[in-house]
């Protein structure tokens, strides 16, 4: 699982955020966002981040903090700043847990401070 969680928080290091989605999500996989919004399935979350992706107009930060494993669960913590196309700034501190089951995603949470 080591090298799994690598591969995909290498992707989300570099921008491909959506397509870390498409390629590690299980077809049913569930995303649980900081504002209680839900996707219930891989097209939507990847629906969901590419829009996301879209709006923003400049990277200005993203960093992997720390990484852990345990039992078919993983837990990064990155640091992202983005300056977005409407003119605001966003930046924020973000534990994303992941809940495997062979070898696909299927239960993501998000926590910001």
């Amino acid at each position: 699982m080591q090298e799994l969680v690598s591969q995909m928080d290498n992707m989300v290091l570099r921008g491909e955020i959506p397509q870390a989605v498409a390629k590690f999500f299980s077809e049913n996989a569930k995303t649980r966002d900081v504002d209680g919004s839900e996707t219930t399935n891989r097209e939507q979350a990847v629906n969901k981040l590419t829009g996301f992706v879209d709006s923003i107009s400049q990277v200005n930060e993203i960093s992997l903090l720390n990484s852990s494993i345990g039992e078919d669960v993983s837990m990064s913590e990155f640091r992202f700043h983005f300056f977005m196309s409407d003119g605001s700034e966003i930046k924020w501190h973000e534990v994303i847990r992941r809940e495997w089951e062979d070898g696909q995603v299927v239960n993501e949470t998000y926590f910001q401070n």
